[in-house]
């Protein structure tokens, strides 16, 4: 028996109540998986309830990992953004008790049809990832949180209920895909697939005429909170998204309808009532998930239901004898998925009842390969029940240099008295193997494909994360039955504030190779040199060698190379190269710049490119990935107007260094700036307003006259997109004229523009604005475009997408006093970080505002 947790943080020590809970668990053998689009899509308070209520063992298979959305807590997006809702997700697992899984979709943001988002996933490679995770995690019932119909919702949604519909038969057929057929993979057939329809789709009027109810707003007293309680706490989790709820405790209304089910022969089991019905019986009815289903298990069941009926909350210990009777007894047990699913069970509780700690950290939280780290294993059992610590297994493939503690010995961990409990702690120092990875998630190794996330390692299909890299194995005997833990060896640390922290163990590159910024602007063909620096941190103690960037053709770059010296781990340098245009004037061509650091001489130098990014909330564990040294040069034809702009900025905005690496002058501005009123933001030739910041900042909605007053005066305000929606609702005015900001978008970012005004300032003034401006635009056009607006306001660019009517409310440009007014909804937060030449000159002319050029 082997547990291979991987979450950063102290080993789970259940309490009584908990154990109580796991105890009755331990006679359930059932299981429900639920299947969504998105990180947030999932129905925490049916996953308590079937986890904690029902005592089924239950899963959540996100078909993406919300890489494609927006982000309140910071800056990140795309794949960073990916990992943050990744641990988002596993931190609402912990609360609820289900477990998580994933496909390899990208989420390549909103997709109004699931025909393209099938085409940009490519049905087979999605659908196969399902069918592993069904294959492997064996669902009785499969629930689906959208219609596989038609219906006005995300692509995504639809798309990921199509694919349920499909793998909830091909996970049974062994001629679909069997390659995946090894080891303890068999087909599965699920026996019933269910529709859970959410409350907030039912339009006015509609109903729920065919769909049946069921509460599942109950209460769990071994936790002391009710499911719906349970399910704001998970939900909560979603951060990144800003989706804290408020804790529910009375009934909770969920409705299902039946869209498949299979028959007893094809699920192998014995004949049993139908699940047709009212409130559970038509999701679990007809199911049994008791331990009848299988034969020769009544032993069994006696001995897990005299276990629950004995334990003493006071003294867990003395119902170790029972756990290892029935452990024992799941020998017998014919299924194999479910007997080494409840010896995993019987195990943790074996350690729960001991107070058994068991607990594995390194020295520090980075070591490079190659190089030696310290590790702790300790072991401490708190109940005068004896167990016996066998074996201590330290990493494969890392040979120990040092041992402080002889491993065939063995170590009796009875405690000798309540006061003293036995423990064990040995230190080993481990030479890391030179060709030990270095930590970045599995999913992001390779570049990403348009809709997949390519995986070299199959077996980790499906799977959140992969394993820590380094793990400890402790093996005990507890009578006469061997079981044994497994802790991933993370780091350890005291924190002044927060206590005790623990973070994963990364494995670093010797050298950690980062560029300042992923993109240089070069406004002009024949502008002057763009300084480059490239940051270093060692990995380990006396790293050297030689910087070398590659540049493209048609540019250069000077030195062609410099030399660095690390002399001790964590150690930092930072060297700088001029890059230029080569080219002639306006002839200059996009390119990649490619930085990598030559550590040593000879053919067995060492050539590192790559660069540690680490993500920080408090409320996930430490994440680290590695990106790649590259550097893209954008060339541009570029005039600006006035070039001081004030900066309100919205949640993780990135718009403003953006626009410095063009010649702007951005002042971050505070709340105290819209205190001082219109004198105060007079210096500016334009202000502008971060996507969101309307939505998240109570100031800003109140600064509307001081904003006004400033456009009055002859300035220029430009707002960036704000949602308005039933999660997000926009209160009070914007703009200087009524405008009602909608849900309209443009998701195709090919889509072709329209000029409804040729001559406006904004497609001339300063930059003659033409169709090869939005080439190269990526992800979307825009989105939460205006709806509804006043004559006042003048609109600009029509766009849509297939099939759908023409939008024009991605430009709002409106006159007030001597100033201009402008509400964009195009997605400028995604197209200037990204270098996007024709978004900057588009820009430009927005915060123009239709005065002449200024400087160039």
């Amino acid at each position: 028996m082997i547990s291979s947790a991987n979450a950063a943080g102290p080993p789970p020590q259940p309490n009584a109540a908990q154990i109580q809970l796991a105890l009755a668990k331990l006679g359930v053998v059932g299981s429900a998986l639920y299947v969504a689009a998105h990180p947030d899509d999932e129905n925490t308070t049916l996953l308590a309830y079937l986890g904690n209520g029902r005592l089924l063992r239950t899963g959540y298979l996100s078909v993406t990992r919300g890489d494609g959305g927006q982000n309140l807590i910071g800056a990140e997006k795309g794949p960073d953004l990916g990992l943050i809702r990744t641990q988002e997700l596993l931190a609402a697992r912990r609360v609820d008790g289900a477990e998580q899984f994933f496909t390899r979709a990208r989420d390549f943001g909103f997709s109004k049809s699931p025909d393209e988002t099938l085409k940009i996933w490519g049905r087979d490679p999605i659908l196969a990832d399902m069918v592993f995770v069904i294959r492997r995690f064996r669902p009785d019932v499969i629930i689906t949180r959208f219609s596989p119909g038609p219906a006005d919702t995300h692509g995504h949604h639809t798309a990921s209920a199509m694919l349920a519909v499909q793998a909830f038969r091909a996970a049974a057929d062994p001629r679909f895909h069997p390659e995946q057929l090894t080891g303890d993979v068999t087909p599965w057939q699920a026996r019933r697939l269910m529709w859970n329809r959410t409350s907030w789709s039912v339009k006015p009027g509609e109903g729920n005429t065919g769909f049946q109810p069921m509460d599942v707003g109950g209460y769990q007293p071994l936790l002391g909170l009710s499911f719906g309680e349970m399910a704001a706490d998970s939900r909560s989790m979603h951060k990144s998204q800003g989706f804290g709820i408020a804790r529910a405790r009375g009934p909770a209304i969920e409705y299902f309808k039946v869209l498949d089910e299979a028959s007893d022969e094809a699920t192998g089991s014995a004949p049993v009532a139908k699940g047709a019905g009212k409130g559970s019986a038509v999701v679990l009815g007809g199911i049994d998930f008791s331990w009848n289903r299988f034969k020769g298990t009544a032993r069994l069941r006696t001995l897990i239901e005299k276990a629950a009926r004995t334990f003493r909350p006071t003294a867990p210990h003395d119902t170790i004898p029972a756990l290892l009777a029935i452990d024992a007894a799941l020998d017998a047990v014919p299924d194999a998925g479910w007997r080494a699913q409840k010896k995993k069970e019987v195990r943790d509780l074996i350690a729960a009842c001991a107070g058994l700690f068991v607990d594995a950290t390194a020295a520090d939280y980075q070591a490079a390969p190659g190089t030696d780290l310290e590790i702790t294993a300790i072991a401490i059992n708190r109940s005068p029940f004896p167990l016996t610590l066998r074996e201590v297994r330290w990493p494969a493939g890392a040979a120990p240099t040092a041992v402080g503690r002889a491993l065939s010995s063995v170590a009796n961990l009875a405690a000798a008295s309540k006061d003293e409990p036995a423990s064990f702690e040995a230190k080993n120092k481990l030479h890391l193997p030179a060709d030990l990875r270095p930590t970045t998630p599995y999913w992001l190794e390779a570049p990403p494909e348009a809709g997949l996330y390519p995986v070299a390692d199959p077996h980790l299909i499906g799977a959140p994360e992969a394993d820590a890299p380094l793990r400890v194995e402790f093996v005990f005997t507890a009578g006469a039955r061997t079981f044994t833990l497994v802790r991933p060896v993370s780091f350890k640390w005291t924190d002044p504030v927060m206590g005790e922290r623990y973070r994963p163990l990364e494995i670093t590159p010797a050298v950690s190779v980062r560029c300042d910024g992923d993109v240089l602007m070069f406004p002009d063909a024949d502008a002057s040199a763009r300084p480059l620096t490239v940051h270093l941190t060692a990995g380990a103690a006396g790293v050297a060698g030689t910087v070398r960037p590659t540049a493209p053709a048609g540019w250069s770059i000077e030195p062609a190379s410099i030399p660095f010296s690390l002399p001790s781990k964590n150690s930092e340098a930072s060297v700088t190269f001029h890059v230029r245009s080569a080219a002639r004037s306006g002839a200059a061509q996009p390119g990649v710049l490619h930085v990598l650091a030559e550590v040593g001489v000879g053919a067995g130098a060492a050539h590192l490119s790559r660069g540690i990014v680490r993500i920080e909330h408090a409320h996930i564990p430490t994440q680290t990935r590695l990106v790649d040294a590259d550097v893209r040069l954008v060339p541009l034809a570029l005039l600006t107007g006035g070039t001081r702009i004030g900066y309100l900025p919205g949640p993780g905005d990135e718009v403003p260094a953006s626009l410095r690496l063009v010649g702007y002058d951005v002042t971050i501005l505070g709340d105290d700036a819209l205190a001082g009123g219109a004198p105060a933001l007079a210096r500016f030739d334009a202000i502008v307003v971060g996507v969101r910041a309307f939505n998240t900042n109570d100031r800003l909605r109140a600064a509307h006259a001081t904003l006004m007053a400033y456009v009055a005066a002859g300035g220029v305000l430009v707002v960036q997109y704000n949602t308005n929606n039933r999660l997000a609702p926009l209160s009070g005015a914007i703009g200087p004229y009524p405008f009602e900001i909608g849900r309209e978008r443009v998701t195709d970012q090919e889509a072709a523009v329209t000029f409804l005004q040729d001559r406006h300032p904004a497609l001339t003034t300063p930059n003659a604005i033409t169709a090869r401006d939005f080439d190269g635009w990526v992800q979307e056009r825009g989105l939460y475009f205006a709806e509804t607006w006043d004559a006042h306001y003048e609109t600009v660019l029509s766009m849509h997408d297939p099939s759908e009517k023409p939008l024009a409310g991605s430009i709002l440009w409106a006159r007030h006093g001597k100033g201009t007014f402008v509400y964009t909804g195009l997605a400028f937060f995604r197209q200037l970080p990204d270098g996007v030449p024709g978004a900057f000159r588009l820009f430009a002319n927005l915060l123009a505002g239709g005065h002449a050029p200024h400087g160039r």
